[in-house]
């Protein structure tokens, strides 16, 4: 197994909402200097980097802020970077590949229950540990739908080994009154 799969299988479901949302906004949580954007981008997506705020600054000087791609500095387990997200009504998905590793489950229980209450219709897509997507599913509120998909290289049959592999988690949340879009909060730094 690959970090390669793991990096196929999370952009085929942020593709899949993108074709449902194609002026959505993708926040990428902790992705360095990923180069995620380009690989997803269809011209019409905007892209919020969260980064801690020292990360955020070299990533800034190295991949300049664009038009449609932008980095916040603030950490990731921050909850005032939800406000950075212009008009939410056009669609989020927030991508935090490696969850599993740098967050508790719940840590991203808390962070789905924030997303689901800010983005309603939207989703969070990260990919951890089997036992750990089972237990992030359990009675979580806000949400309509969890699909985990394994990639396509992991298929153990034993089922400890099973437990133990990643896979890659979409929480939906479920849809609500559109929340009105603040532009000008795009660019909110938390400290």
């Amino acid at each position: 197994m690959t970090g390669a799969e793991l990096t196929d299988c999370c952009d085929a479901v942020v593709r899949a909402y993108l074709a449902r949302h194609p002026e959505a906004t993708v926040v990428a949580l902790g992705e360095g200097l990923g180069a995620a954007f380009w690989r997803l981008d269809n011209g019409r997506l905007h892209w919020l980097t969260v980064q801690p705020p020292e990360p955020a600054a070299l990533r800034r000087m190295l991949l300049p802020d664009g038009a449609r791609r932008w980095t916040v500095g603030c950490p990731v387990a921050d909850p005032r970077w939800l406000a950075a997200v212009p008009a939410p009504g056009r669609g989020v998905v927030v991508l935090a590949r490696g969850a599993g590793r740098r967050l508790s489950v719940a840590q991203v229980r808390g962070l789905a229950a924030r997303c689901a209450q800010r983005f309603p219709g939207g989703a969070l897509v990260c990919d951890a540990p089997s036992w750990w997507a089972a237990a992030l599913a359990r009675g979580l509120p806000g949400t309509v739908a969890m699909r985990v998909r394994r990639p396509a290289g992991l298929r153990y049959r034993l089922p400890v080994l099973r437990a133990l592999l990643p896979v890659v988690c979409e929480l939906r949340f479920a849809a609500g009154g559109e929340l009105p879009g603040n532009p000008a909060a795009r660019r909110t730094h938390c400290r």
